[in-house]
Protein backbone atom coordinates (compact mmCIF):
# COMPACT_ATOMS: atom_id res chain seq x y z
CA UNK A 1 0.00 0.00 0.00
CA UNK A 2 1.28 3.13 -1.02
CA UNK A 3 0.86 6.87 -0.03
CA UNK A 4 1.19 10.21 -1.57
CA UNK A 5 1.99 12.86 0.74
CA UNK A 6 1.93 16.68 -1.14
CA UNK A 7 5.06 18.20 0.16
CA UNK A 8 6.11 21.97 -0.90
CA UNK A 9 7.37 25.22 -0.08
CA UNK A 10 5.21 25.75 2.78
CA UNK A 11 6.41 27.21 5.42
CA UNK A 12 7.25 31.04 3.70
CA UNK A 13 3.60 30.81 2.34
CA UNK A 14 2.31 31.02 6.25
CA UNK A 15 3.83 34.50 6.63
CA UNK A 16 1.63 34.98 3.84
CA UNK A 17 -1.48 33.71 4.30
CA UNK A 18 -1.98 34.39 7.86
CA UNK A 19 0.61 37.78 8.41
CA UNK A 20 -1.09 39.22 5.27
CA UNK A 21 -5.04 37.76 5.89
CA UNK A 22 -4.66 36.43 3.10
CA UNK A 23 -5.99 32.54 4.16
CA UNK A 24 -5.26 30.71 0.99
CA UNK A 25 -3.17 27.51 2.47
CA UNK A 26 -0.44 25.37 -0.24
CA UNK A 27 -2.40 22.58 1.04
CA UNK A 28 -6.35 22.07 0.26
CA UNK A 29 -7.30 21.01 4.21
CA UNK A 30 -5.18 24.69 5.13
CA UNK A 31 -3.71 25.27 8.43
CA UNK A 32 -5.75 21.87 9.62
CA UNK A 33 -2.70 19.97 8.20
CA UNK A 34 0.44 19.11 10.08
CA UNK A 35 2.45 20.66 7.81
CA UNK A 36 0.99 24.32 7.88
CA UNK A 37 -0.07 24.01 11.66
CA UNK A 38 1.31 21.34 13.16
CA UNK A 39 1.26 22.11 17.03
CA UNK A 40 -0.86 24.23 19.13
CA UNK A 41 2.21 26.54 19.82
CA UNK A 42 1.54 27.34 15.34
CA UNK A 43 -2.13 27.03 15.88
CA UNK A 44 -1.89 30.24 18.73
CA UNK A 45 1.10 32.06 16.47
CA UNK A 46 -1.31 31.76 13.33
CA UNK A 47 -4.32 33.31 15.30
CA UNK A 48 -1.65 36.07 16.82
CA UNK A 49 -0.31 36.69 13.06
CA UNK A 50 -3.46 37.37 11.12
CA UNK A 51 -4.93 39.47 14.32
CA UNK A 52 -1.88 41.72 14.58
CA UNK A 53 -1.92 44.81 11.47
CA UNK A 54 -5.54 45.43 11.75
CA UNK A 55 -5.84 45.72 15.64
CA UNK A 56 -2.18 47.76 15.70
CA UNK A 57 -3.74 50.20 13.15
CA UNK A 58 -5.65 51.49 15.12
CA UNK A 59 -2.79 53.01 17.43
CA UNK A 60 -1.58 54.02 13.28
CA UNK A 61 -4.95 55.73 13.40
CA UNK A 62 -4.68 57.01 16.89
CA UNK A 63 -1.23 58.51 16.15
CA UNK A 64 -2.36 60.17 12.81
CA UNK A 65 -5.78 61.92 14.11
CA UNK A 66 -3.50 62.98 17.06
CA UNK A 67 -5.26 61.27 19.80
CA UNK A 68 -4.07 57.94 20.82
CA UNK A 69 -7.20 57.73 23.32
CA UNK A 70 -9.43 57.88 20.45
CA UNK A 71 -7.18 54.66 18.73
CA UNK A 72 -7.77 53.06 22.20
CA UNK A 73 -11.32 53.43 22.11
CA UNK A 74 -11.73 51.90 18.43
CA UNK A 75 -9.93 48.85 19.38
CA UNK A 76 -12.25 48.11 22.66
CA UNK A 77 -15.00 48.10 19.74
CA UNK A 78 -13.06 45.48 18.53
CA UNK A 79 -12.02 44.05 21.10
CA UNK A 80 -15.66 44.09 23.09
CA UNK A 81 -17.31 42.29 19.85
CA UNK A 82 -14.30 40.02 19.43
CA UNK A 83 -14.67 38.32 22.86
CA UNK A 84 -18.29 38.18 22.65
CA UNK A 85 -18.36 36.11 19.65
CA UNK A 86 -15.58 34.04 20.66
CA UNK A 87 -17.47 33.42 23.71
CA UNK A 88 -20.89 32.41 22.72
CA UNK A 89 -19.10 30.21 19.33
CA UNK A 90 -16.76 28.18 22.24
CA UNK A 91 -19.84 27.71 24.13
CA UNK A 92 -21.67 26.25 21.02
CA UNK A 93 -18.82 23.77 20.46
CA UNK A 94 -18.67 22.73 23.62
CA UNK A 95 -22.57 21.02 23.37
CA UNK A 96 -23.06 17.69 21.56
CA UNK A 97 -23.93 19.11 17.58
CA UNK A 98 -27.60 18.43 17.09
CA UNK A 99 -27.53 16.22 14.16
CA UNK A 100 -24.30 13.82 15.77
CA UNK A 101 -26.89 13.60 19.17
CA UNK A 102 -30.29 13.06 17.10
CA UNK A 103 -28.17 9.53 16.22
CA UNK A 104 -27.94 8.84 19.90
CA UNK A 105 -23.84 9.35 19.64
CA UNK A 106 -23.49 11.75 23.03
CA UNK A 107 -19.83 13.16 23.33
CA UNK A 108 -18.67 14.80 26.91
CA UNK A 109 -15.88 16.49 25.08
CA UNK A 110 -17.90 18.86 22.92
CA UNK A 111 -18.58 18.81 19.22
CA UNK A 112 -15.63 17.24 17.81
CA UNK A 113 -16.43 16.22 14.35
CA UNK A 114 -14.42 17.98 12.15
CA UNK A 115 -11.70 19.11 13.95
CA UNK A 116 -8.15 18.20 14.49
CA UNK A 117 -7.73 16.79 18.45
CA UNK A 118 -4.30 18.44 18.49
CA UNK A 119 -6.04 21.66 19.04
CA UNK A 120 -9.62 20.93 20.35
CA UNK A 121 -13.34 22.54 20.12
CA UNK A 122 -12.16 25.26 21.96
CA UNK A 123 -9.06 26.42 20.44
CA UNK A 124 -10.51 25.86 17.24
CA UNK A 125 -13.86 28.50 17.73
CA UNK A 126 -11.00 30.43 18.70
CA UNK A 127 -9.30 30.39 15.31
CA UNK A 128 -12.59 30.44 13.49
CA UNK A 129 -13.76 33.73 15.03
CA UNK A 130 -10.48 34.88 14.85
CA UNK A 131 -10.07 34.18 10.74
CA UNK A 132 -14.14 34.82 10.02
CA UNK A 133 -13.99 38.63 12.20
CA UNK A 134 -10.48 39.35 9.64
CA UNK A 135 -10.20 38.80 6.23
CA UNK A 136 -8.03 35.81 6.64
CA UNK A 137 -10.41 32.65 5.90
CA UNK A 138 -8.07 30.18 6.89
CA UNK A 139 -8.72 27.35 8.76
CA UNK A 140 -8.04 24.50 11.22
CA UNK A 141 -11.16 23.11 11.41
CA UNK A 142 -14.24 21.68 9.03
CA UNK A 143 -16.21 25.00 9.57
CA UNK A 144 -19.32 22.86 7.94
CA UNK A 145 -19.37 20.80 11.06
CA UNK A 146 -19.45 23.21 13.76
CA UNK A 147 -22.91 22.99 15.58
CA UNK A 148 -26.07 25.96 14.02
CA UNK A 149 -25.19 28.02 16.79
CA UNK A 150 -20.62 27.79 15.94
CA UNK A 151 -21.52 28.00 12.96
CA UNK A 152 -23.73 31.25 13.05
CA UNK A 153 -21.05 32.57 15.30
CA UNK A 154 -18.42 32.17 12.16
CA UNK A 155 -21.16 33.48 9.64
CA UNK A 156 -22.42 36.44 11.70
CA UNK A 157 -18.83 37.57 12.38
CA UNK A 158 -18.55 38.31 8.70
CA UNK A 159 -22.20 40.14 8.52
CA UNK A 160 -21.11 42.74 10.72
CA UNK A 161 -18.76 43.95 8.54
CA UNK A 162 -15.33 42.19 8.96
CA UNK A 163 -14.84 45.02 11.70
CA UNK A 164 -13.58 43.21 14.36
CA UNK A 165 -10.63 43.58 14.00
CA UNK A 166 -11.64 43.28 10.08
CA UNK A 167 -8.62 43.25 7.32
CA UNK A 168 -5.74 44.62 6.83
CA UNK A 169 -6.92 48.71 6.52
CA UNK A 170 -10.58 47.44 5.15
CA UNK A 171 -11.82 46.72 8.69
CA UNK A 172 -10.23 49.89 10.05
CA UNK A 173 -12.09 51.99 7.40
CA UNK A 174 -15.02 50.02 7.90
CA UNK A 175 -14.92 50.72 11.17
CA UNK A 176 -14.90 54.43 10.86
CA UNK A 177 -18.07 54.15 9.32
CA UNK A 178 -19.89 52.54 11.84
CA UNK A 179 -17.98 55.64 14.37
CA UNK A 180 -19.56 58.30 11.92
CA UNK A 181 -23.05 56.76 11.98
CA UNK A 182 -22.77 56.41 15.82
CA UNK A 183 -20.92 60.13 16.35
CA UNK A 184 -24.21 61.16 14.30
CA UNK A 185 -26.75 59.71 16.84
CA UNK A 186 -24.88 61.02 19.53
CA UNK A 187 -25.23 64.24 17.86
CA UNK A 188 -28.78 64.07 17.58
CA UNK A 189 -29.49 63.03 21.39
CA UNK A 190 -27.87 66.26 22.62
CA UNK A 191 -29.21 68.76 20.14
CA UNK A 192 -26.12 69.84 18.19
CA UNK A 193 -24.36 69.41 14.20
CA UNK A 194 -22.23 66.58 15.16
CA UNK A 195 -18.33 66.58 14.89
CA UNK A 196 -15.89 64.02 14.25
CA UNK A 197 -12.47 64.56 14.72
CA UNK A 198 -12.62 68.19 14.66
CA UNK A 199 -14.63 68.19 11.41
CA UNK A 200 -18.71 68.66 10.98
CA UNK A 201 -20.57 65.27 10.06
CA UNK A 202 -23.32 66.81 7.96
CA UNK A 203 -26.27 65.50 5.31
CA UNK A 204 -23.54 64.64 3.04
CA UNK A 205 -21.67 62.61 5.18
CA UNK A 206 -24.12 60.90 6.97
CA UNK A 207 -25.57 59.83 3.19
CA UNK A 208 -22.03 58.45 2.57
CA UNK A 209 -21.61 56.55 5.39
CA UNK A 210 -25.21 55.45 5.33
CA UNK A 211 -24.49 54.22 1.38
CA UNK A 212 -21.15 52.51 2.59
CA UNK A 213 -22.44 50.75 5.96
CA UNK A 214 -25.38 48.83 3.33
CA UNK A 215 -22.90 48.29 0.09
CA UNK A 216 -22.05 44.77 1.71
CA UNK A 217 -25.41 43.77 3.00
CA UNK A 218 -27.41 44.50 -0.06
CA UNK A 219 -24.61 42.84 -2.96
CA UNK A 220 -24.83 39.65 -0.36
CA UNK A 221 -28.65 39.17 0.27
CA UNK A 222 -29.00 40.22 -3.12
CA UNK A 223 -26.76 37.14 -4.65
CA UNK A 224 -28.00 34.53 -2.00
CA UNK A 225 -32.06 35.37 -3.18
CA UNK A 226 -30.40 34.48 -6.48
CA UNK A 227 -28.69 31.73 -5.62
CA UNK A 228 -31.51 30.13 -3.53
CA UNK A 229 -34.46 31.01 -6.76
CA UNK A 230 -32.38 29.45 -9.44
CA UNK A 231 -31.19 25.48 -9.78
CA UNK A 232 -28.41 25.96 -10.57
CA UNK A 233 -27.75 27.61 -7.20
CA UNK A 234 -29.94 25.03 -5.43
CA UNK A 235 -27.49 22.69 -6.91
CA UNK A 236 -24.57 23.72 -5.35
CA UNK A 237 -25.14 22.83 -0.98
CA UNK A 238 -24.63 19.32 -0.43
CA UNK A 239 -27.16 19.35 2.55
CA UNK A 240 -30.90 20.17 2.09
CA UNK A 241 -32.98 22.77 4.22
CA UNK A 242 -31.63 24.90 6.79
CA UNK A 243 -28.34 23.51 7.07
CA UNK A 244 -27.31 23.69 2.97
CA UNK A 245 -28.99 27.43 2.96
CA UNK A 246 -26.30 27.98 5.57
CA UNK A 247 -23.74 26.64 2.73
CA UNK A 248 -25.27 29.21 -0.02
CA UNK A 249 -25.48 32.13 2.55
CA UNK A 250 -21.85 31.68 4.44
CA UNK A 251 -20.01 31.08 0.96
CA UNK A 252 -21.51 34.84 -0.10
CA UNK A 253 -20.97 36.40 2.52
CA UNK A 254 -17.70 35.21 3.05
CA UNK A 255 -16.64 36.20 -0.70
CA UNK A 256 -18.56 39.34 -0.33
CA UNK A 257 -17.00 40.64 2.90
CA UNK A 258 -12.93 39.59 1.31
CA UNK A 259 -12.77 36.27 3.25
CA UNK A 260 -12.37 33.32 1.31
CA UNK A 261 -13.72 30.50 4.10
CA UNK A 262 -16.36 28.38 3.51
CA UNK A 263 -18.86 25.77 4.81
CA UNK A 264 -17.28 22.79 3.06
CA UNK A 265 -20.32 21.62 1.74
CA UNK A 266 -20.73 23.73 -1.23
CA UNK A 267 -20.14 22.90 -5.27
CA UNK A 268 -18.70 26.45 -5.77
CA UNK A 269 -16.99 25.35 -8.87
CA UNK A 270 -19.17 25.45 -10.94
CA UNK A 271 -20.13 27.84 -13.86
CA UNK A 272 -23.24 29.42 -11.70
CA UNK A 273 -21.01 30.25 -8.58
CA UNK A 274 -17.95 31.34 -10.14
CA UNK A 275 -20.01 34.02 -11.81
CA UNK A 276 -22.25 35.21 -8.88
CA UNK A 277 -19.15 34.67 -6.79
CA UNK A 278 -16.87 36.88 -8.91
CA UNK A 279 -19.52 39.54 -9.02
CA UNK A 280 -20.00 39.10 -5.46
CA UNK A 281 -16.34 39.74 -4.65
CA UNK A 282 -16.19 42.53 -6.90
CA UNK A 283 -18.84 44.48 -5.48
CA UNK A 284 -18.89 43.90 -2.10
CA UNK A 285 -14.92 44.47 -1.90
CA UNK A 286 -14.27 47.62 -4.40
CA UNK A 287 -17.79 48.71 -4.08
CA UNK A 288 -17.87 50.12 -0.71
CA UNK A 289 -14.43 51.85 -1.35
CA UNK A 290 -16.14 54.34 -3.48
CA UNK A 291 -18.15 56.22 -0.59
CA UNK A 292 -15.33 55.86 1.92
CA UNK A 293 -13.31 57.72 -0.34
CA UNK A 294 -15.94 59.92 -1.26
CA UNK A 295 -16.27 60.27 2.79
CA UNK A 296 -12.68 60.73 2.74
CA UNK A 297 -12.59 63.53 0.72
CA UNK A 298 -15.62 65.54 1.88
CA UNK A 299 -14.10 65.68 5.68
CA UNK A 300 -10.90 66.75 4.24
CA UNK A 301 -12.13 69.61 2.78
CA UNK A 302 -13.68 70.74 6.00
CA UNK A 303 -12.41 73.26 8.57
CA UNK A 304 -11.59 71.69 11.96
CA UNK A 305 -14.10 72.83 14.19
CA UNK A 306 -12.71 73.89 17.77
CA UNK A 307 -13.32 71.45 20.59
CA UNK A 308 -16.39 72.98 23.31
CA UNK A 309 -17.96 71.77 26.41
CA UNK A 310 -20.86 70.24 23.66
CA UNK A 311 -18.50 68.42 21.68
CA UNK A 312 -19.51 64.81 21.49
CA UNK A 313 -16.09 63.07 23.14
CA UNK A 314 -14.94 60.03 21.11
CA UNK A 315 -12.69 58.73 23.22
CA UNK A 316 -14.73 57.23 26.40
CA UNK A 317 -17.04 54.78 27.22
CA UNK A 318 -20.28 56.25 25.84
CA UNK A 319 -18.68 55.91 22.18
CA UNK A 320 -17.50 52.78 22.29
CA UNK A 321 -21.12 51.49 23.64
CA UNK A 322 -22.84 53.58 20.72
CA UNK A 323 -20.43 52.53 18.33
CA UNK A 324 -20.65 48.76 19.25
CA UNK A 325 -25.00 49.50 19.13
CA UNK A 326 -24.80 50.90 15.94
CA UNK A 327 -22.85 47.88 14.30
CA UNK A 328 -24.86 45.30 15.92
CA UNK A 329 -28.56 47.35 15.03
CA UNK A 330 -27.15 47.42 11.11
CA UNK A 331 -25.93 44.19 11.20
CA UNK A 332 -29.30 42.58 13.01
CA UNK A 333 -31.46 44.33 11.03
CA UNK A 334 -30.18 43.50 7.51
CA UNK A 335 -28.93 40.08 8.24
CA UNK A 336 -31.15 38.62 10.92
CA UNK A 337 -34.09 37.30 8.80
CA UNK A 338 -31.58 35.39 6.63
CA UNK A 339 -29.64 33.76 10.11
CA UNK A 340 -33.12 32.65 11.24
CA UNK A 341 -33.60 30.99 8.27
CA UNK A 342 -30.43 29.42 8.66
CA UNK A 343 -28.31 28.56 11.22
CA UNK A 344 -31.54 29.56 14.11
CA UNK A 345 -34.04 27.15 12.24
CA UNK A 346 -31.77 24.67 11.98
CA UNK A 347 -30.38 24.64 16.24
CA UNK A 348 -34.15 24.47 16.90
CA UNK A 349 -34.47 21.52 14.79
CA UNK A 350 -32.45 19.41 17.08
CA UNK A 351 -30.56 17.76 14.36
CA UNK A 352 -33.50 16.38 11.70
CA UNK A 353 -32.28 16.16 8.42
CA UNK A 354 -34.84 17.97 5.34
Amino acid sequence: MTQTIARGPIGFMEAIKQLGTNGGGFLNANSATTFENPTGLTNFLSMYLLLAIPVALTHTFGKMVGSIRHGVALLSVMALLFGVWVGFTSFAEHQNNPAVAAAGVHSTVGNTEGKEVRFGDTSSALFGVASTMTSTGSADAAYDSFTPVGGMGLMTGMMLGEVTPGGTGSGLYTLLIYAIIAVFIGGLMIGRTPEYLGKKIQAREVKLAGLAALVMPVVVLVVTAIAVSVAAGRAGPLNAGPHGFSEILYGLTSQGNNNGSAFGGLTGNTPFYNIVGAIDMLLGRFAIMVPVLALGGALAAKNVVPESLGTFRTDNGMFVGLTIGVILIIGGLTFFPAISLGPIVEQLSHGRFF
